[in-house]
């Protein structure tokens, strides 16, 4: 059987895992990603957050995503049948980029692992992961590649990003389920070709549909547009159950979005995801960190997967390399207290969306600018900036905003 050695091996070649290994490789560490599907592969979380443009610089990515030309975004747009909320990344409470990108993610995905291969991190693709082994100062992976080869893999630290496997939190029995409600989406591409001129046809576009269900459309530079569905299951089962079929009923279910996508052609069948969010005991452990998805997924409503992945694949990348310097770094404190505090006020935030006190918020008749800067920022994913009250104390200042606001319009009925 076939045996190598790294200093760190990276479960995954998605964005945390890539970003992670790029840190790692800067710093001398001699680093090796595995990652089971083919690139270029679909996946959901097309739109981005301004915080992820910092981890992109500092991996080394920024140019190369420049170069792709993908659709710029510089905000989001709320609709609520006529109402409309929206936020410009410009207005932001906290200092830092006003704009990112809408991107195809199989061909994002695939630019980052470009990447890192060029700066010598090997990537064996179409490769998986059938068992791990830590004995205290080192671990043996066993992998299997596309022809059905099996070798072994001696690390002295593993980076699980591996997304929805979730590879060392099913093999080792830490997943934990989510106290988010059980959701469920149904999305496609469309070529479209009745997108509106200017600003309204580039932007992100959250349509409230009902209080608990809302639809995505995310444009992308090539015509192509993302529309996705997420409700409760049960919505869907007024529905169609053939995939295509379905996704023709909930697009003419809409004004938002029956005309605009009536008779489009779809660039795909359309998928369904359920039950997609999850939590696990614990974001790292005695020779190992789990990044991405592989540590919690909220909720796509507020494209915050993305930034977790870039955010946390940032975080351990760098405690990766003092563990292995020897600096015995702090892990419970510099990357689990740091990631919960962006998970747990971004889950504010996504209870807030589907309880309806952020429609009470964001389509207030007279919002006030401040508040709405600070809400954006967070809108942004700087959601570690202490310095912000929606940031610092989330839970609380949603909650008593929406009271106040509700309060205020019992008054005017």
């Amino acid at each position: 059987m076939k045996k190598e050695t790294t200093d760190v091996l990276v479960i995954g070649a998605g964005p945390a895992g890539t970003i992670a290994a790029s840190l790692i490789n800067k710093q001398g560490f001699k680093v090796k990603i595995v990652e089971k599907e083919k690139f270029p592969r679909f996946v959901i979380g097309e739109s981005l957050l301004p915080r992820v443009m910092d981890h992109l610089d500092e991996a080394g990515f920024l140019d190369a995503v420049k170069k792709a030309g993908f659709q710029e975004k510089f905000g989001a747009k709320f609709v609520r049948g006529n109402e409309i909320c929206d936020f410009n990344f410009e207005q932001q409470f906290t200092k830092g980029w006003t704009w990112t990108w809408q991107v195809p993610r199989g061909e994002f995905d695939l630019i980052l692992a470009n990447e890192v291969q060029k700066m010598g991190v090997p990537v064996d693709f179409e490769t998986t992961v059938t068992n791990i082994k830590f004995d205290g100062t080192n671990s043996t992976t066993t992998v299997v590649d596309k022809q059905g080869n099996t070798s072994e893999i001696d690390a002295k630290f593993i980076v699980d990003a591996s997304g929805y496997g979730r590879v060392i939190p099913r093999m080792f029995g830490l997943d934990e389920p989510s106290n988010l409600g059980v959701r469920k989406t149904h999305f496609t591409h469309f070529k479209d070709l009745k997108r509106p001129p200017g600003i309204d046809g580039n932007r992100i576009t959250v349509v409230v549909h009902q209080q608990r269900t809302w639809i995505w459309i995310i444009p992308f530079s090539n015509g192509i547009t993302s529309v996705g569905f997420v409700s409760s299951p049960e919505f869907f089962l007024d529905h169609p159950e053939n995939p295509t079929e379905r996704m023709k009923s909930v697009i003419a279910s809409d004004a938002t979005t029956a005309e605009r996508f009536k008779d489009a052609e779809m660039m795909f069948e359309p998928k369904t995801i359920e039950g997609y969010s999850i939590s696990t005991k614990t974001l790292y452990g005695d020779g190992f960190a789990l990044v991405g998805n592989a540590t919690e997924f909220l909720d796509p409503v507020f494209s915050s997967g993305v930034t977790f992945a870039m955010e946390s694949g940032n975080k351990a990348g760098k405690l990766t390399c003092e563990f292995l310097k020897g600096n015995n770094p702090d892990w419970q404190k510099e990357y689990t207290d740091y990631m919960m505090q962006g998970i747990n006020t971004f889950r504010t935030y996504v209870n807030g969306w589907y309880s309806g006190d952020l429609h009470e918020i964001f389509f207030a008749e007279e919002p006030e600018e401040d508040i709405k800067r600070k809400i954006c920022s967070v809108l942004a994913g700087y959601v570690w900036d202490m310095e912000n009250p929606y940031v610092n104390k989330h839970e609380r200042a949603v909650r008593a905003l929406a009271d106040v606001l509700k309060s205020k319009k019992a008054k005017l009925a």
